[in-house]
């Protein structure tokens, strides 16, 4: 009996318990919370944090973030309006403003998603497909950074953009805003994260541009070859100018040394004839002389003369 009683009492306690723990539930600020009594709606929603109660056991409390969401498109290959095919990805920013048609629309965070897929993808497909892609590309028109020999393009030959990538992704945002009012939801931001060509296009425009840098650099070389030939035909006029001008003067002291030398000579030969021709024999002996020499002298040579003297 007493065995009994205290299992009675046992589960008492539990159940009571289980019952004031069902009737309370915490709100984080993070949070909101859409409580739901058989899967139906009861109240308003709960915005605040705090320590809340409900009936346990029949209602059910529905968290829900008051954070910014991300919502992280999937890159799309999608024509623009000059049949250019480019890969586009994107992002957006969004937030649950209204918990209560939130659950009744799409459920939970999953549901949200799968539906801004199908809403966002559509506007950008819609967006893009009906501009150029310089549209898509460009913000502004404002002159670009690189010179023309880079560019290859003539500054009155830019295409002018008319709205540029800001008011399209403006353009996308403001239609998806109209999309999500009835959803509980609202579209903060939204901006194209990355464009780019397709394979296929980006091997071809990988190739133009090596070929347009090519013909580029091909004219520098050739306007480089010509600098070059220019300086070099000008160095080659002042080499010989200055050869010439260093041969006419070297001649001139050489002519001059010569003279000098002639009077010199002659001023020898007057002060002493008899000495000259000999210092000039003498000169010419060791000129046309060496060892194995044979010397056939007549008597009446100056050289045998001068040695006979000389004894």
């Amino acid at each position: 009996m007493k065995n009994f009683v205290m299992i009675v009492v046992t589960t008492l306690i539990l159940l009571g318990i289980m019952v004031v723990g069902g009737s309370f539930f915490v709100v984080d600020e993070t949070q909101q919370v859409v409580i739901t009594q058989f899967g139906d709606p009861k109240g308003d929603p709960v915005n605040t944090s705090g320590l809340k109660v409900k009936i346990p056991f029949i209602q059910k409390a529905n968290y829900f973030d008051k954070r910014f969401l991300e919502w992280d498109g999937d890159p799309n290959q999608i024509p623009t309006r000059d049949k250019r095919f480019i890969h586009v990805d994107t992002y957006a920013r969004w937030q649950i403003i209204d918990p209560l048609k939130y659950l009744e629309r799409l459920r939970d965070e999953l549901g949200a998603q799968s539906r801004l897929d199908d809403i966002l993808d559509g506007e950008v497909r819609n967006i893009v497909a009906s501009h150029d892609l310089i549209e898509v590309v460009r913000s502004s028109n404002r002159e670009f950074a690189v010179t023309e020999e880079v560019l290859g393009i003539e500054p009155e030959k830019y295409e002018v953009i008319e709205q540029g990538r800001s008011k399209l992704a403006e353009e996308v945002l403001n239609a998806a805003q109209k999309r999500t009012e009835d959803l509980g939801i609202e579209i903060l931001d939204f901006r194209f994260k990355r464009i780019n060509y397709v394979r296929e296009v980006r091997t071809e425009v990988y190739n133009r541009m090596i070929s347009e840098r090519n013909r580029i650099a091909e004219r520098f070389r050739s306007e480089g070859a010509g600098e070059s030939a220019r300086w070099n035909g000008r160095r080659e006029r002042e080499l010989k100018e200055i050869t010439s001008e260093a041969y006419r003067q070297s001649q001139e002291i050489k002519g001059k040394a010569d003279a000098k030398a002639a009077d010199i000579y002659a001023e020898a030969y007057r002060s002493d004839a008899e000495f000259y021709r000999f210092y000039k024999t003498m000169e010419t002996f060791k000129d046309v002389i060496d060892e194995g020499t044979i010397l056939v002298l007549t008597t009446d040579g100056d050289f045998l003369r001068y040695l006979g003297q000389a004894k």
